[in-house]
């Protein structure tokens, strides 16, 4: 199945001519200056393999110009394949009225666009629209019209609506965004992406690719084109090698998910391809049953439409990796976040995403495991499987794999009609990667020569608290997120619900009728654990709000299903999100009062309508980009349509409370890029999750070492004292709260903490 969508985009400005000109850079065995796959001298021994190497590349090249510079035309010639297709997949929204028009709308809108076109160049006096109409080309600007509409149809939450004012913001930044280059869904390359060398120059070969993404951000742009090139070198050195890691499909594990998705979905993560049935009106005309049913239509309807674009989100995916499949091997340029954290370019199949992607991406080279590589598969392994295995110490979670050797065989041979043991995995596909490659190294000769493809994580221990902890010097924070050694894993996930359990506890022993929250600490206290707090705790310290905390605690209450009354089920999220907001504050207080304070100092520079700017410690400037929104008033041949856009004035409320997530944020893609660069000069192959390094089973062990010691060196650095001086530099006639209160942990022990990324 084909999704234009997923081709690729080219600048309105695009020179045709320019197909001739060399804008793509050399492997290291044409050119010195580039560091790729192809930079090992002796893997191309004799000038014939260096010969056919070299025309191996070329035609890798060759198609990869063909692929970026074709894309928008190939788009609009596959679009009604894609119409076709999807109504027999039952993808497209069961809308007969609206299909008949999608079928035949696409020649007379490019038609109609055209024709609007030609007609506001002739005009004197020129629409107010006429400068933007004229951006793109009529073929480029349909193809967009008709995929916005399709999304939005797919994803609606009123099934067979789409609100105008919805639709036209939607197409507009669109069109905005394809004009400009700015977020456009490219696919992986077939060669090492180009060196990034400034804001506009590296990635792609021909298509428009940016360092950073600002989301028009001109405040932003501005400040890291007037940087000097030096300032980010390490920057784009980091980008340069998450960019040259070589991928492939791993093709065992996407014949897997082909076969369950074909007989439906419905396990291992993968959505039910069937909707949840709808029912009838009843018979009775019983008013509360009435609105029983009304609900329950209400409840089914929205779940169909989210399992509808949940389906198709996985058509996606399946859909690049039939793409890639026969690859030898594939890269994904990478960029930045305005917070310095990187992304791949390709959005849909990456290593960032879900399980379902992860499962399906490995590296292209394979390595020998070697007997400290074996130990970490089996310990990867058990990771992967969750269920609390993953908080045991090392030798535990050996202790599981070895203990479950048969179902790890049988998962590995017949993992769809055998045991299924990988199936009850909280991270199904990557665990069934794991088994497949587990089961064919220990049935080899050699076990610790077997080759591997699989990356290996390893993953900070709830990582925003680490970077606090750092921060802070606290020495029972720092001891509570692994920065000192242990004998096992210490579970801040855990301390906190211990915490939440004691709390309603002795509200629950209170007199019900003169405390509300006894009752509600009574439903709650047997359901207390480490999974009901533990997406609050770890986005606490990214800004979570009480809100956010409420609705966190709420869909996992969902899950457990005890709760049937839609009243009682909320009233005992509200409570349970404000104790689990307590205990953190509790335990957390360093970190708190470090949160407290870089959110002081956002209020006193945005009240002097600024935004909040810091320079990152790898040279990075970054600029907030919150701003209050503005009301617009514009007529259409069919209405008036009132718009919410951003306007001058910096939004006080939204600079101070993203600052400190976002100032963390900066610190973690800092670490990340650190270790980056160490791990390519110590010759590993690396990729980064924000928290989570990447590298063959036989390499963990000195990326283990390469990161602690970068996370030592990052925060050698006086970072908070830094910050206060440059906004008391930027912002001389302010004053600024003082530097909060810091403890004496000693940042070395972090270098000896086994756990503290595992």
């Amino acid at each position: 199945m084909k999704f234009p969508w997923l081709g690729y985009g080219f600048s309105p400005d695009f020179p045709r001519k320019s197909l001739k000109m060399d804008f793509c850079e050399d492997p290291d065995w044409i050119s010195p200056n580039l560091s790729t796959e192809f930079d090992a001298p002796a893997k191309i021994a004799t000038s014939d393999s260096r010969r056919e190497e070299k025309k191996k590349y070329n035609a890798l090249r060759r198609r990869q110009i063909k692929a970026e510079t074709e894309a928008w035309e190939r788009a609009a010639a596959e679009y009604k394949e894609l119409e076709r297709v999807m109504l027999e997949k039952k993808l497209a929204p069961s809308l007969p009225y609206v299909k008949s028009l999608f079928l035949g709308w696409f020649e007379p809108l490019r038609d109609a666009i055209e024709k609007e076109q030609r007609l506001q160049k002739t005009k004197r006096q020129k629409a107010a629209y006429a400068s933007h109409l004229g951006l793109l080309s009529a073929d480029k600007m349909a193809v967009i019209v008709m995929h916005k509409m399709m999304g939005l149809l797919m994803t609606g939450q009123v099934e067979g609506c789409v609100r105008v004012v919805q639709a036209a913001i939607h197409i507009g930044e669109a069109i905005e965004q394809e004009a400009r280059h700015m977020v456009i869904p490219y696919l992986p390359m077939l060669i090492p992406p180009k060196s990034w060398k400034g804001y506009d120059n590296g990635g792609h070969l021909f298509l428009p690719s940016y360092v950073m993404r600002t989301h028009g951000s001109k405040e932003q742009q501005d400040a890291i084109k007037s940087v000097p090139r030096k300032q980010l070198q390490k920057v784009f050195k980091a980008l340069d090698i998450l960019g040259s890691t070589k991928w492939r499909v791993n093709r065992p594990v996407l014949d897997v998910i082909e076969s369950i998705w074909s007989r439906g979905g419905g396990i291992a993560g993968l959505v039910d391809r069937e909707d949840i049935f709808v029912p009838g009106r009843p018979d009775s005309e019983d008013s509360v049953e009435i609105k029983k049913w009304r609900w329950s239509v209400r409840k089914a309807k929205k779940a169909n439409n989210e399992m509808h674009a949940q389906r198709c989100d996985t058509e996606l995916k399946l859909s690049v990796a039939h793409k890639m499949r026969d690859e030898e091997g594939f890269y994904y340029p990478h960029n930045l976040d305005f917070r310095g954290r990187a992304y791949p370019v390709h959005s849909h199949l990456n290593h960032l995403n879900s399980d379902l992607c992860r499962g399906i991406l490995e590296f292209a080279e394979g390595r020998p495991l070697g007997k400290s590589g074996l130990q970490w598969l089996k310990i990867h392994l058990a990771n992967l499987y969750g269920g609390g295995v993953g908080k045991l110490s090392y030798d535990g979670r050996l202790a599981f794999v070895e203990n479950n050797l048969p179902d790890i065989f049988d998962s590995a041979v017949n993992p769809i009609d055998g045991n299924r043991w990988w199936l009850n995995a909280e991270d199904p596909f990557q665990c069934l990667a794991a088994c497949i490659n587990l089961s064919d190294a220990l049935k080899s000769s050699s076990p610790t020569e077997a080759i591997s493809h699989l990356p290996i994580h390893q993953d900070g221990s709830c990582n925003g608290l680490q970077h606090y902890s750092a921060l802070g010097r606290d020495s029972l924070e720092a001891a509570a997120v692994n920065l000192v050694a242990g004998e096992k894993p210490a579970d801040v996930y855990s301390g906190i619900a211990a915490r939440v359990m004691d709390i309603m506890r002795k509200d629950s022993a209170k007199d019900p009728t003169t405390d509300p929250r006894a009752l509600l600490a009574k439903a709650l206290v047997d359901q207390v654990d480490r999974k009901l707090v533990k997406q609050t705790v770890m986005t606490s310290v990214y800004g979570v709000t009480y809100v956010g905390a409420r609705e966190q605690i709420k869909r996992r209450l969902e899950e457990k299903g005890l709760i049937t009354d839609d009243r009682l089920l909320f009233t005992a999220s509200c409570y349970a999100a404000k104790v689990t907001l307590d205990a953190l504050g509790e335990m957390f207080q360093a970190a708190r009062g470090i949160m407290k304070w870089l959110a002081d100092c956002a209020k006193v520079i945005a009240s002097e309508n600024q935004p909040v700017r810091w320079t990152t410690p790898l040279g990075l400037p970054v600029v907030q980009p919150y701003k209050n929104c503005e009301r617009h008033l514009i007529r259409t041949s069919l209405q008036v349509l009132a718009l919410q856009r951003e306007g001058h004035s910096v939004s006080v409320k939204r600079q101070k409370s993203a600052f400190p997530p976002n100032f963390v944020h900066s610190l973690d893609g800092s670490h990340m890029m650190l270790t980056a660069i160490s791990c390519k000069n110590a010759g590993l192959h690396f990729a980064g999750v924000h928290d989570s390094f990447w590298t063959h089973a036989c390499d963990v062990d000195r990326m283990n070492q390469i990161l602690r010691e970068q996370f030592v060196e990052l925060y050698n650095i006086p970072i908070l004292e830094n910050l206060l001086e440059g906004f008391q530099t930027s912002f001389p006639t302010l004053t600024f709260p003082p530097l909060p209160d810091r403890g004496n942990f000693d940042l070395k022990k972090v270098l000896e903490s086994p756990y503290f990324f595992n």
